[in-house]
């Protein structure tokens, strides 16, 4: 039931990524005017963030950026449905420029492993296509809690080729990645996401203080793989894309915790900097608050966090 479930779920997304582009472009419009008009999660989690990350933007200024992050995250969200359904050669014709390849073609000539950092920024599933495309990869991620957005999701992210491992971020999953960069293996990780009490450490992103995995810094630090950003930003108006690779700051790799998550969000900023409004946003980046720090949620009580 399960695997049928999670066919005809795929069918339905494939039926609605053959649209024309013009015609996703505009139902995500219309769905982030929808976010906006009925004051949905997105558009609430989204105001939150930004009052948060950016305190002196003016107001009027706020709201503008609010309404191009709930544009940019509809369509983002359709354009990945197109992204997952259709031949990744095609997807990857949209790439109109590649920078920093070399450094990634270095790293694997290296034999040393390489983690990808890839941030909630621009489109990472188009990144996940041309890495595949590239070399065997194996990507972290949290399972869904449903059991057929999980065989959805492993069906979309595999690859003809077979060259796509999706690992858990669990203990087994976490001791085959040291296993696999130990050997010279290439592994994705998207480093923005707020883990599990216990598993990261406070540190700041965007002047807030936000709890940070810990998990990249110690396969840093203990497999001495190569740690390189990589992303995919939208250029232009239409449907165009830059690949970008970026060498990570050494203190990534620190065996203090608190100062290699301080250079992770310090780099993952930096990149969401380049253009906010492909940033995601709608994520509650900072529900989990320092102990001791007398502070609360900040999406339950939106006045106690500063």
């Amino acid at each position: 039931m399960t695997r049928f479930a999670a066919w005809l779920l795929y069918a339905l997304v494939a039926a609605l990524g053959h649209l024309p582009w013009r015609w996703l472009r505009g139902l995500g419009d219309l769905l982030a005017w929808g976010w906006q008009r009925a004051g949905a999660r997105e558009s609430k989690v989204a105001a939150r963030n930004l009052e948060l990350a950016y305190p002196d933007l003016p107001a009027p200024q706020r709201a503008e950026l609010q309404r191009a992050v709930l544009r940019t995250t509809a369509r983002q969200t359709l354009e990945t449905l197109r992204f997952w359904t259709r031949p990744h050669a095609s997807n990857l014709a949209l790439l109109r420029t590649r920078d920093g390849v070399a450094l990634f073609d270095a790293a694997i000539a290296s034999g040393r492993g390489v983690i990808v950092a890839a941030p909630h920024y621009g489109n990472w599933e188009l990144l996940n296509q041309w890495l595949a495309a590239r070399t065997p990869l194996a990507i972290l991620y949290r399972a869904p809690e449903s059991a057929v957005g999980e065989a959805f999701l492993r069906r979309v992210r595999a690859d003809s080729g077979d060259r796509v491992t999706q690992v858990r971020a669990e203990g087994p999953g976490i001791r085959q990645l040291f296993k696999l960069l130990k050997a010279g293996g290439v592994t994705g990780i998207l480093p923005d996401q707020q883990p599990k009490a216990g598993d990261g450490v406070f540190a700041p992103f965007f002047g807030v203080q936000a709890l940070t995995m810990t998990l990249l810094g110690r396969l840093a630090e203990r497999s001495g793989a190569t740690v390189l950003f990589g992303y995919c930003e939208r250029i232009g108006a239409g449907p165009e894309f830059a690949l970008h690779f970026e060498p990570a700051p050494a203190a990534i790799a620190s065996q203090d915790p608190v100062e290699a998550a301080t250079a992770l969000n310090a780099a993952v900023e930096r990149i969401a900097r380049r253009d906010p409004a492909q940033y995601q946003w709608t994520y509650k980046r900072y529900t989990r608050r320092p102990p001791g720090s007398g502070e609360a949620n900040p999406y339950v009580d939106p006045e106690r966090l500063r």
